[in-house]
Formats: structure tokens, sequence, C-alpha cells
């Protein structure tokens, strides 16, 4: 009999299979001690496991690419954290074995992070990931992880860590489902890179039975157990027809009554661009150049590093617009040259542009290593602030870029409510403004946008997080400059339509989102998307607001 199960979609698409489940393995070592003549054995191979994880690391992420490689990069830096290592070393001085030891340092280490509030949440369970495999190595055991299968399936995980979602075979795995995650998590940014069906947050997806056929809805969050063929048929249908409109929609973003929405795409560095390319983006909203820095925690990259990647990704869009992040650092992105580490609650703390304010030399280098980037380049630059709160802020960023000659628009996020609330204040000082969705609704809501827990009050249709990005967008339109967001909620086809009839002026994502905003858009005027975005304000929760925007949209 057929039942439907809800959680979070994440990357679009449909997929019907088989259920198989993530291999799992007890990883708690014994807890037994060893002569003190055996420690300095111990440690070092402690130190070998830890060495050749991070090696595995770094050559998944050469594998993958992309997006994927900066993430399992900086995984691949948490396992050799210098602080982690030298507690595992004390505790198998005073007699733990090597294995209990990385256990042990690891837990202490997740204790503190949620006892500082969970902010850092997204790296619990990368770091849950590389202890694993850490102990693993240490044990002789195999790492739990995807199934051996000849047959392809819908994979059902508890958790995907980034390293296991980075290599998933798109042949093979036709879709995933797991108990935790977000829409901001890394398997769902990677899921949608990889153009693979998702659901995230769906309570008791462990529970399905293997070897159950399920039907996975990527875009509406929904899951079909035991299908009835009726439905199988609709969902393919439906498949089939998305992707024929996806081939017969082809150039820049607009409405069907040619209301122009440029979409750009979300990259994280040279690696990205071909596949922004390929997917007709019209330029980069969202340049992430954080993880240039992440590459070496201890010191920011030198000006010519930084002029080589920048120069890179702007030589890829001729005539095109590249928005330019600068470097976002704090939270869940430390660096150990310029983020405080003894901070109670990082993600309200010193992150973003404070980070960048109280270290001047760092934003001068990187801005003056973006002025000779753009060089002779006939590229439209954009740069903006991360983090922005008022007008002070944005002062002080425009200033900084003209001090360092930058012949670019300057602009600020909005990840804050109080940039959004005095969004018209901050635009006396910058050129536009780019919605962080994912921050923002963080911030409004007080949910960390890596706990599972919490999924609902991350979902961009909230229509608090409506008005305030309405409320930027009318002040951007009074004020004569554009407003664009460059969030996860930008991927989102039906929501794309509402944000556009907002008042937003232009849209970024992921690449494999594209095509999908770009066919959805096409199909509507300018007046539907903005009386749907009307009916999701005026509702009182996220399902609503989703279900108000479509009924609108269809004609219902």
């Amino acid at each position: 009999m057929q039942t439907t199960l809800r959680g979070v979609g994440v990357s679009h698409g449909v997929a019907i299979g088989e259920v198989r489940h993530m291999g799992t393995a007890v990883l708690e070592p014994p807890a037994k001690q060893i002569p003190a003549e055996e420690a300095e054995r111990e440690q070092g191979r402690a130190r070998q496991a830890v060495d050749a994880v991070a090696a595995d690391l770094i050559a998944r992420g050469n594998l993958a690419g992309g997006e994927a490689q900066h993430v399992l990069e900086a995984q691949a830096m948490m396992a050799q954290d210098p602080e982690l290592m030298a507690d595992v070393d004390r505790r198998i001085a005073v007699g733990s074995t090597a294995e209990r030891a990385v256990y042990d340092a690891f837990a202490a280490y997740r204790a503190l992070l949620a006892g500082a509030g969970e902010y850092l949440a997204g790296r619990v369970a990368d770091l849950d990931d590389v202890r694993n495999r850490i102990v693993a190595r240490l044990l002789g055991v195999p790492m739990p992880g995807v199934p051996d299968s000849d047959e392809p399936y819908v994979l059902i995980a508890r958790d995907l860590a980034p390293a296991d979602t980075a290599l998933l075979d798109p042949a093979l795995v036709l879709g995933f489902v797991t108990e935790e995650g977000g829409p901001t998590s890394h398997s769902a940014i990677l899921a949608r890179a990889l153009g693979v069906p998702a659901v995230v947050a769906l309570p008791g997806a462990g529970e399905l039975a293997e070897g159950t056929v399920i039907a996975v809805d990527g875009s509406t969050g929904e899951i079909f157990v035991d299908p009835s063929d009726e439905k199988r048929a609709e969902l393919e249908r439906a498949a089939a027809e998305r992707k024929a409109a996806l081939s017969a929609t082809t150039g820049p973003g607009a409405t069907s009554d040619g209301h122009k929405v440029p979409l750009l795409a979300n990259v994280g560095g040279p690696a990205d661009v071909q596949a922004a390319v390929e997917a007709g983006a019209e330029g980069v909203g969202l340049f992430r150049t954080e993880f240039l820095f992440l590459d070496d925690s201890k010191q920011a990259p030198s000006e010519e590093k930084q002029v080589e990647a920048y120069r890179k990704v702007l030589e890829a869009f001729p005539e095109g617009r590249v928005v330019v992040r600068v470097l976002d650092a704090g939270a869940d992105k430390p660096l150990d040259f310029l983020t405080p580490a003894d901070e109670p609650n990082p993600a309200l703390g010193v992150r973003g542009l404070r980070t960048l304010l109280d270290h001047p030399e760092v934003l001068r280098t990187q801005l003056t290593a973006l002025a000779k980037a753009a060089e002779g380049l006939p590229v439209y630059l954009e740069v903006m602030a991360p983090m922005v709160a008022d007008r002070t802020d944005a002062k002080a960023f425009a200033d900084a870029c003209r001090e360092a000659g930058l012949r670019a628009k300057f602009g600020a996020m909005v990840e804050i409510p109080s940039a959004a609330l005095r969004a018209r204040s901050i635009l006396q000082e910058v050129e536009f403004l780019s919605l962080g969705t994912n921050d923002l609704a963080q911030y409004t809501f007080a949910a960390d946008r890596q706990v599972g827990a919490v999924s609902r009050l991350q979902d961009p249709w909230q229509p608090a997080l409506l008005d305030l990005v309405a409320m930027s967008a009318e002040a951007a339109r009074a004020e004569g400059k554009s407003c664009g967001v460059c969030g996860e909620a930008a991927s989102d086809p039906l929501l794309a339509c509402v944000l556009t009839g907002l008042g937003v002026t232009s849209l970024s994502m992921g690449s494999a989102s594209i095509p999908y905003v770009r066919a959805t858009l096409a199909k509507h005027t300018l007046a539907q998307c903005e009386r749907a975005a009307a009916a999701a304000r005026a509702a009182d929760t996220a399902e609503e607001a989703r279900l108000a925007a479509q009924a609108v949209l269809s004609g219902e």
C-alpha cells in the first residue's frame, strides 16, 4: 500500500528504485591501557593514520573537482588539526591506545562544539566522519560507505559525509534520502552539483526496509513508499515534461512576457567555471573566495596567487557580470591567522566583514588583487562584503575599495535582519545588495543552518524571510539600484518566480539548477510572479506559502 513521507527536497528531479542503506559499523574501540614503552609507537601509528586519511580525502577531492574538492580539502585540514593531534598524543602518553586516543580526543572536541550552542554543527558531521575514518584505519576494519551494487538504487543514510557524496556514481545512485541535514548542508550542496535528486531531514528514513521500492521527489521533498503504478506514471511523466522543458528553453533568464531576470552561478573557484558556462550562466553572482584562503589556514595567500585565481574566473565571462564576495572567514570557516579561537558563539562574533576590518591588510591585499586581475578585461566586476550590519559597515567597505583603487561596483550582502530593515540607509554607501538567504534565515529564526532538528525554520519559503527579501528589494528599487539573491533559495524554480515577483533583479545558484529555473520562469508572466509572491507572503507557514504560490502559478 502506498504511503507518503515528507522531508526537505534539496536537489531537483525524481528517482524511483529500491532502497539500499549506507553501511554501518561500530567504530568505538575498546578502552585498554598500554605500557609506557609503547607510547611512542602508538603516537606514530596515530600520525600515520591521520596523514593517510588526509591524503585520501584530498585524493577524493581531486577526483571530484569543483565544490566537492573544496569541501574535502577542508576536511583534510580538520584531520590534521594541530590541537587535536596534540590531545591525541597526550592521551597516548598516559596509556591510551592510538585508536582510543583518537576516538576520545575527537569526542572531547565534539562536546566542546555542542556546548557552544552547536553553531558549528555543520562541522560536527564532518568531524565524526574524519574520526571514523582514522579509527577504522587504526582498527584495520572497512569504513562504512556506499553499498556495493550492480543495480541502480536509492541510497538511505542517517547523514552523508562529503567524502561519500562527492564520489557518488549517478549511474548507480539514483537519488538519496537522509534523516539529518538541511537545505544548506554540504551533502545538499554537493547533491545539487551532481544533479542527483535528494531529500534530507526525513524522520525515520532509516526504518525503510532494504529492497523497498520508493519514489523520491527532490523538488517537493516527498517520498512515496511502494508507489502505485499510477503514481509512478505520474512522476515519470512529470520528469519527462521537465526534461523537455529544460531542453526547449535557452538563452538569458526572463519571464514569458520578456521581463529580464539574469541567471548567474555560484562558484567556489576556477574549477567550477566550466559547469557554469555549460549551464548557460550569464555570469557569476557569488564567487566564494574563502576557498582560496582555506588552502592554508595559517596564512593568507599571496597577492600573486590571488590574482591568478581571480583572473581565471573573470576571463570565463567576457562582457558578463562577476560578483565577488571578499573573504568570509569565521564561524564554520575558521582561519588560524584571522579568527579568534575562543569565541563562545562564533556565528554571532567576529566573522565576515568584521574580521576583515580587524585585519585591514588582508582586505587591502584581496581588493588590490581583484583590481589587478580585472585589468584589461571587458568583464563587469562587482565586489561585495559579507555580514554587513549597517551603514557604518557599508561605508567602511566602500572606503577600503576606493583606497585600493578598485574600479568596480561595491555592494553589501544582506544576511542580517538589520541590513534588510535598514537597506535604504546601506544603499547610500554601496551600489547593490545581494541577499544571502541561508544566513538571513539562520539569523532571522535563531536556527542553525546545519542542524536538522530546526530545518523547518531554515525553509526559504518562511513568510517572514520573504518579507525581509521584499523589504530589501523595495529599498533597492526606491534607490534605483539592484538587489539579487545568491542564497540557495534561488535554486528552487517555484521560489525563483516568487523572488522575481518580490522585485529581486537577479538570481544566482548552483550551476545544475540554472536550466530548471530558466524553464520555469519562461512559463510565467511578471504579473503572475507578483501575484504568487503576494499569496506566499499572506500565508502563515512555509508549506502554506509554497502551496499558495503554486496555486497561483498553476492557474488554480
